[in-house]
């Protein structure tokens, strides 16, 4: 997989229907530990709610897990599942909790509130693409900075942060495939004089 889609950090979402509870809570995780370490503590949060569904997508391994929790079968663990999918999103868990209203919904009723729980917490989240990138920290003089800072602007490469001391050290984030020609046209645009420290690929955001 050259990239995909997650989301950053912690984000959530409330929505009620027929005085019913629905809150539904994303995380970035990476691992199943981290996803079950996430609903546990949602559980412990929440011990009057009625149910904790749950569905979680990792890229490792392309492990998929869902739970209804005690609601009917196929009515909320799946529907949650398939927001995820339909988004196209990878290392995330989405838990919806719900607070009995005292109504019951029907199985058409629990898919549609589950469904809209789990969208609208995907929604408040910022969605990233992760990509495998390789972080390069290119090392120039003071009157090459500018010429070198135009160009990585006109490249649409992600630069990560800038230091101006004894020379200007900016640090970049390129695609692993785009690293070995980043740096050949940096070396070419200051005649050689520019220092590149390269580091080991691995999947990090990078801007869309």
């Amino acid at each position: 997989m050259d990239s995909y889609k997650t989301i950053e950090g912690l984000a959530s979402a409330e929505y009620e229907e027929k005085k019913s509870r629905f809150i539904g809570q994303v995380a970035h995780v990476e691992t199943e530990e981290e996803a079950v370490e996430f609903l546990n503590g949602i559980r412990a949060a929440n011990p009057q709610a009625r149910h904790n569904v749950y569905a979680y997508e990792l890229r490792a391994g392309n492990r998929v897990r869902y739970s209804d929790d005690g609601e009917p079968a196929r009515t909320s663990g799946i529907p949650t599942l398939e927001v995820i999918q339909h988004a196209g999103l990878k290392d995330i868990i989405c838990v919806t909790t719900r607070y009995f209203g005292g109504t019951l919904l029907g199985t058409g009723g629990l898919v549609r509130a589950y469904t809209k729980a789990a969208q609208d917490a995907i929604a408040a989240a910022r969605v990233v693409l992760y990509a495998e990138c390789i972080d390069m920290m290119v090392s120039v003089a003071y009157p090459l900075y500018d010429q070198l800072n135009h160009w990585l602007s006109s490249q649409g490469i992600q630069v990560l942060s800038t230091d101006f001391a004894g020379d200007v050290a900016v640090d970049i984030r390129v695609r692993a495939e785009e690293a070995a020609a980043v740096q050949t046209a940096i070396s070419e645009l200051t005649n050689g004089s520019a220092e590149v420290l390269a580091g080991e690929p691995s999947y990090q955001p990078l801007d869309q």
